[in-house]
């Protein structure tokens, strides 16, 4: 196994390229017919995500050869490395297929650790990069270990709010019955709590609004970790408060928020 510290900053800048490239690819595609290699009922999986996540880890391997990944559309490396990528190349996939512009690319760069912090994933893992790329808006979120998060260069902080009633909360419905039929009764409880709830389709973008203030909290039962590892990472820099709890197979039930907000809130 690599043992080897790897420099941030060019793993941050390795991951932007990445996304950036991608994100081009999905700007072109976003009116073009798609080819799907699988549906079900709530979820669509394209030919393009296999396309984008390939094309993610040559960018990536041909910087850091030696970093394992994990990503929403397959493995590389060996399952216990010390360092990872993990990858979603297009979240919010079935926004993305109908056109409708709200979808991005995320990246995360993660280390195993034996020290038991409060950041640390169940497998052992620890996020130190985040990249999340939005290309229908141009929007780029940044974060490394001990440093800001950014958007665009800039540095960005959660909000200040501290009523509920003031909140807008985003709120995911995963794919699973069991995860929908535990989700609704939240949803149907807390919307009449907060000013506005917002279901928008992506879980990294739904993050990184948090992270810059546009909500004040987001809440998904059922999410996986190629969705919320850059995306948490970046709230955390950004002053936020990022909670999960492990449900098996990379799956996870999750709430972020700007931390002033947190004790109202709840896990479905």
């Amino acid at each position: 196994m690599n043992t080897k510290p790897i420099d941030l900053k060019a793993a941050q800048a390795a991951a932007v390229e990445a996304a950036q490239a991608v994100g081009a690819l999905l700007r072109r595609n976003l009116h073009a017919t798609k080819r799907a290699d699988k549906v079900t009922q709530h979820d669509i999986k394209l030919e393009l995500d296999v396309r984008s996540q390939k094309r993610i880890e040559k960018t990536l391997h041909h910087v850091f050869p030696d970093v394992a990944l994990l990503g929403e559309e397959g493995t590389a490396g060996p399952e216990d490395a010390d360092w990872r990528w993990v990858v979603d190349p297009i979240d919010g996939t079935v926004n993305f297929a109908y056109g409708i512009p709200h979808a991005c690319v995320s990246i995360a760069l993660q280390h195993r650790t034996e020290r038991a912090v409060a950041s640390t994933y169940e497998d052992g893992y620890q996020t130190l990069v985040g990249v999340v790329y939005d290309p229908f808006c141009d929007e780029l979120w940044t974060a490394a270990q001990g440093g800001p998060a950014r958007l665009n260069g800039r540095v960005i902080h959660v909000s200040p709010r501290r009523k509920l009633g003031e909140a807008i909360l985003s709120i995911g419905f995963s794919k699973t019955k069991e995860d929908l039929e535990a989700t609704f009764p939240y949803f149907v409880d807390i919307i009449h709590r907060v000013r506005k709830l917002r279901i928008m389709g992506s879980a990294a973008l739904a993050l990184t609004y948090v992270a810059c203030g546009r909500f004040d909290a987001y809440i998904e039962r059922g999410i996986r970790i190629w969705d919320i590892a850059a995306g948490g990472f970046i709230v955390e820099r950004a002053g936020g408060q990022f909670f999960r709890e492990a449900l098996g197979d990379h799956a996870y039930r999750m709430i972020s928020s700007n931390g002033l907000l947190h004790r109202h809130l709840r896990v479905p």
